[in-house]
């Protein structure tokens, strides 16, 4: 069994003790919305690693958006759902065993975009001062 290791970004290690903690009955949103908890394996580590993430649904998958708040890198988990995909995936009360796949096929993904940017209005803020493509992957059932 891996070693759990919290993220070095206190208010998403916070918003994760919290959401954990509670069994998923608090710590469940993020500025007012919804979030979900994926638990991955760090690529480099090889430790378990948990990010609260903006729910975004598609009928029962998940979809995820490497936003990073348009930051010009992808954010450091991207690399771990790249290299693993194997996830689960804290809903609330309920965990989801789920694989993910970045969704490349471009109908797809612009589907998908608009699921997650009606979902959380910030996203399209965060493409439009990037240069890089924000990555988008779906989360499906084991």
């Amino acid at each position: 069994m891996s070693e759990y290791i919290p993220s070095p970004t206190k208010w998403v290690a916070d918003q994760v003790e919290l959401y954990e903690k509670s069994g998923g009955s608090d710590g469940i949103t993020l500025r007012g919305l919804p979030v979900v908890i994926v638990t991955n394996i760090g690529w480099q580590t090889g430790a378990i690693r948990k990010t609260p993430l903006m729910k975004v649904v598609d009928g029962i998958n998940y979809v995820l958006v490497a936003s990073q708040g348009g930051a010009p890198k992808n954010p450091f988990w991207y690399h771990n759902l790249k290299n693993n995909p194997d996830v689960e995936i804290q809903d609330a009360t309920i965990v989801h065993s789920m694989r993910v796949r970045e969704v490349e096929d471009l109908p797809e993904r612009k589907r998908l975009w608009d699921i997650a940017v009606k979902a959380y209005p910030p996203y399209q803020d965060y493409q439009d001062r990037t240069d890089r493509s924000i990555p988008v992957f779906i989360a499906e059932a084991r």
